[in-house]
């Protein structure tokens, strides 16, 4: 699971090179912060209030696909003892 305080650490350091984007598995904006750098600090300021929502969609993320891995293991199961 993914750290609201992780997050904001990474963010308050390095968020204006997107670190605290790849952490939350957003590599795309990662990658447009970093190259782009972050135009005027508008998406850092943004962050500053989104960043507790943006945690929580990554891991809600996560436990989906979690649950999915473990449905899949339990069909395979199935299957085998069949």
């Amino acid at each position: 699971m993914k750290s609201v305080g992780v997050a904001y650490l990474l963010w308050l350091f390095l968020g204006g090179i997107g670190i605290h984007k790849f952490y939350l598995g957003k590599t795309g904006w990662g990658i447009a912060y970093l190259l782009g750098g972050d135009i005027f600090g508008i998406g850092w300021l943004v962050d500053l209030f989104t960043l507790p929502g943006q945690v929580r969609a990554a891991n809600e993320r996560k436990g989906e696909e979690v649950k999915e891995a473990q449905q899949s293991e339990v069909q395979e199961g199935e299957k085998e003892s069949k």
